[in-house]
């Protein structure tokens, strides 16, 4: 494969659009053939946002495995979703303390075993950003959230199987809870 031929080259970008959790860019580029033939620049936008932790906590009982979800409203969708816990990366912050810190935060949980399974880009046509996902094991409930002041998540124990069986189906609506279950189906 020549790389050269599809590589696209940023000349420039502008910043027009600075919210709460994302940045919204311009990117200026010129296409692999406009290296050559020095064509005009191309404009693509691009979302800038902080990487993501996502973990799959998992609770080995008697009733079999578990895993430890939220139930949490999400405003796109407009509906309630079951999910992982997972967040934003806070400032510099490695991706194993973020993972560790959104489930202590979200559940109350902390885990004895955490291992990074991967990282995605969520959209690379359009997202700079990276997801991170872990599995979380030998959990202890230390039984208490720390909610950021717009965060309202209800903890829930949900059988494995109940999840693998209907993911994609509501409530399991989120698309990145999909790839952190194919990542943990990797794990067996």
């Amino acid at each position: 494969m020549d790389e050269k031929k599809l590589i696209w080259n940023e000349e420039n970008r502008k910043q027009i659009l600075d919210c709460k959790v994302f940045k919204v860019w311009e990117s200026y580029c010129k296409s692999p053939e406009a290296q050559v033939n020095q064509n005009k620049l191309q404009t693509f936008t691009v979302i800038e946002a902080k990487d993501w932790a996502i973990v799959v906590p998992v609770v080995e009982s008697a009733h079999g495995k578990q895993f430890v979800m939220v139930w949490q409203w999400r405003h796109g969708a407009r509906e309630l979703s079951l999910e992982f816990p997972g967040g934003v990366f806070e400032q510099g912050e490695d991706p194993k303390e973020a993972a560790l810190r959104e489930l202590r935060e979200e559940t109350g949980y902390v885990p004895g075993k955490i291992k990074k399974m991967g990282e995605f880009n969520p959209n690379p046509a359009i997202m700079s950003n990276k997801v991170h996902f872990f599995l979380a094991q030998e959990l202890e409930n230390c039984g208490k959230q720390n909610l950021d002041e717009d965060e309202f998540v209800e903890v829930t124990l949900v059988d494995a199987e109940e999840v693998i069986q209907n993911m994609g189906k509501k409530p399991y609506i989120h698309a990145l809870m999909g790839t952190a279950l194919s990542l943990y189906n990797q794990q067996k």
